[in-house]
Parts: C-alpha cells; sequence; structure tokens
C-alpha cells in the first residue's frame, strides 16, 4: 500500500489528469449518446416478436438511415468534440478549433476520383485518424498563437469575426500539409493509423488482453483513481468500433465478429458499479456492524443504476487492502466468465449500446440484443461476485466489531 500511495498514485494520477489523453476522452463520451440512438433502431428492428422483422421488411432501409447518422458520423462528431474540448483547455477560441479539426478531418476523406466524401472513414474506421487530426490540429493553432503568426483584425471588428481570422493562416497551414500528405503524396492516414494500432485492436479482443485491462481499471479505482475515465481515452475507440462492426453484423443476420464490443465492460463485468460492488452492498445489507450496514443501505439505491461511489469511498474500498482484494478479483472472475460464454456463443455478444445507468440484467438482456440467457447471466454474477465478497466482507466485520468492543486506552 505504501509503494502504490508514493510511486504509482502520482503517476497515475498524472496520466489521468493529462491535457490530450483528457481532451480524447471528453470527445468520446460525447459520441456515446450517438451510438445510443443507432441502438435504438437495432433494438426496433430486432426485438423478439415472432414474424417482427418480415413485417419490417419493407422499411429497412427507412431505419439504416438513423444508423449512417450516428455510427456512420461517428468520426466527424469525435474530431469535433475533442478539437472542441483541446481548444477550451489550451485557451483557444474552443468553436473554431473545432470547427479547423473537423475541416482538416473531412478534407482528408475526400476520393480524387469523384471529390465525394469517403463513408468508411467518416464511421468508427476513422476514429484513430480523428483523435489524431483533432490533437494536431488544435495544437498548431495553439503554436501559431503562441508565436503570434496570425491575422489581427482591429478591435472594431466584432469579436467572432476577429476570432475567425485569427485561425486564418494555421487553417491555410494545416490544410497545405494534410493536402500534400494525403492527396499529393497519396498516404492512406486511416490505414497507416488503423495498422499502426492494430495490436491494440487485437489484444483487447483477446481473453489475457482484456483481463490485463479489467486489472488496470480495478487497480487504478483502488487507489483513488476513475479507472473508467482514465483507460477510456485508449480504449473507448476500440470498443466502439467492435461495436460498429457487431451492429453491421447484427443487421446483416451474420456472426458477430467482436466479444468485447462497448457494453462488454460496461454491462458484463461491471454489474452494479466497477467491482461489481452492488453484491457488496447486498451482503452487508443485515451486516452486524452499524456502519456497513447503513452505507449498503443508502448506496443500494445508487447502485441499481450502476453508481457505487457510496459504498466505494463510504466502506471504503479505495486503499483498503481488506475489500480490494476481491474487488479486483470479482473484475477478473466476470471479464473471464462472461469472455468465455460469448466465445462459446453461450451468450449473444454485445451489439447495441445503452445507458451506462441501465440497471444490471435489463442491460444485459438489451446490450445483448434481447437475450435472455445474457440476462441469467446478469443474476448469476451478482450471486458468484457475493461469493468471492462473503468471506473478506465478513473478515472485515469482524475486526471493525472487535475495534468496537476494545475497551478505550487509560488516560495518564
Amino acid at each position: 500500500m505504501r509503494l502504490l500511495s508514493r510511486r504509482a498514485v502520482s503517476v497515475l494520477t498524472a496520466l489521468s489528469e493529462n491535457t490530450y489523453l483528457s481532451a480524447v476522452r471528453a470527445g468520446m463520451v460525447s459520441v456515446v449518446p450517438l451510438t445510443i440512438i443507432g441502438g435504438i433502431f437495432t433494438i426496433i428492428s430486432h426485438a423478439p416478436i415472432p414474424g417482427w422483422e418480415e413485417r419490417l421488411a419493407p422499411y429497412s432501409q427507412l431505419l439504416e438511415v438513423p444508423h449512417t447518422a450516428t455510427y456512420g458520423l461517428l468520426a466527424v462528431f469525435a474530431c469535433f468534440f475533442i478539437g472542441y474540448d483541446l481548444g477550451k483547455k489550451l485557451k483557444q477560441e474552443a468553436v473554431v478549433s473545432a470547427s479547423l479539426a473537423t475541416l482538416v478531418f473531412l478534407m482528408i476523406q475526400i476520393k480524387l476520383e469523384d471529390q465525394a466524401l469517403s463513408m468508411d472513414g467518416l464511421g468508427s474506421e476513422g476514429l484513430f485518424t480523428a483523435i489524431l487530426v483533432a490533437l494536431v490540429s488544435v495544437r498548431v493553432q495553439k503554436l501559431f498563437a503562441d508565436k503570434d503568426l496570425v491575422f489581427k483584425l482591429p478591435e472594431s471588428v466584432p469579436p467572432i469575426v476577429r476570432e475567425s481570422f485569427l485561425s486564418l493562416v494555421p487553417m491555410f497551414s494545416l490544410l497545405l500539409v494534410f493536402w500534400l500528405v494525403r492527396h499529393a503524396a497519396g498516404v492512406d492516414l486511416n490505414r497507416l493509423v488503423q495498422g499502426a494500432l492494430e495490436p491494440l485492436v487485437f489484444a483487447l479482443n483477446t481473453l489475457p488482453g482484456i483481463l490485463v485491462y479489467a486489472f488496470l481499471v480495478t487497480l487504478l479505482w483502488s487507489v483513488g483513481i476513475n479507472g473508467d475515465n482514465a483507460m477510456d481515452a485508449i480504449v473507448a475507440p476500440i470498443f466502439i468500433q467492435y461495436l460498429d462492426a457487431n451492429a453491421a453484423a447484427a443487421r446483416q443476420h451474420q456472426p458477430l465478429p467482436y466479444v468485447t464490443a462497448l457494453g462488454f465492460f460496461t454491462t458484463f463485468v461491471n454489474v452494479g458499479g466497477t467491482g461489481a460492488t452492488i453484491a457488496l452492498a447486498l451482503l452487508m445489507l443485515r451486516s452486524k456492524e452499524p456502519g456497513f450496514r447503513q452505507i449498503s443501505r443508502v448506496s443500494l439505491p445508487t447502485q441499481i443504476f450502476q453508481i457505487n461511489e457510496p459504498i466505494f469511498f463510504g466502506f471504503p474500498i479505495v486503499l483498503n487492502p481488506i475489500f480490494m482484494v476481491p474487488y479486483i478479483l470479482n473484475a477478473l472472475l466476470l471479464t473471464t466468465g462472461t469472455y468465455l460464454l460469448m466465445e462459446w456463443n453461450v451468450i449473444r455478444r454485445p451489439c447495441v449500446n445503452v445507458p451506462w445507468t441501465t440497471p444490471p440484467i435489463i442491460g444485459h438482456f438489451l446490450v445483448s440484443d434481447w437475450d435472455w440467457r445474457a440476462a441469467v447471466w446478469g443474476a448469476i454474477s451478482i450471486v458468484l461476485a457475493m461469493g468471492v465478497y462473503y468471506p473478506f466482507a465478513r473478515a472485515a466485520e469482524r475486526q471493525r466489531l472487535a475495534a468496537a468492543a476494545r475497551p478505550p486506552e487509560a488516560g495518564p
């Protein structure tokens, strides 16, 4: 614990608060509602009602429109939101920063042969390129502003006009460089960036890779850092790509290619909060120790909606070895069990995104596109997590009761 507190926490905190990773994280969080809206239409299209899909067949193309407007443009929105957030953090005009980044991104998606936008690059396949373009564009804008290499108008000019002209020189420079790289030199930036990250993309869909991710997330939480937020900047684009591919396969009635798509961790592993802490709250509802009992009763209503901060900081779990061990073990256990069940096609893989606050079991049912077996596994997951927490919870309870029964030390 001393090693974690002295050495790891400062490094991990700095990583979590990094300006650029924070902007990426904010941008990816901003596009999640788009995947939820697209998921609603997937749920509608595949309702478990006999003859439902046949009835909707004449309207299949109509139902595709919202999906194209959400999943099909994810990279565009991600680029805009990342540029906006980073521009704000770097004290630039945020709207101008976002517009500048989006303009550059759209330019490199234009096909030379017909001057039309490539739709493949605008969706999840272009997410990594969008992140790179947004970070580079806003950083270059900041560099030009710091060096005073901007086109200034008199103060009498309206602020919105003056701000837009400040971006003229960096905009021209960025467009020129990216135009030369993408169109004059013919470098496919989407493929280049995706290829560079291919090992990570592959690893996160394997059992060892996702176990490492689960361990890091819960370890970060255990030392007081929001592990999900800290890791989202790196993994969110990958999980969204997986989800998009699974959703596309589901619409075509093809096997779903990815196990760890968006929803795998947030729904199947974070049951009632990271570390499946709803199980701990259920265990301690009738604890003999009044503090544990009270915190469990207060936190349980929030944990139904996947919010576990009351119990996490109330017991506490953070920097508490007694609860840290089962907290991490539960994440590893549920990750392994869920991965194997999906790999063996016992339960359906994630293909619909639902809000992360969706209660357990209901969330399992919806994320897997109406698979009742996933809902059953959700209920079993809570029981398994209770079994892991049980001996540690009782040990902590005995420790608290013994401390309370100990007579106070005599005074001098």
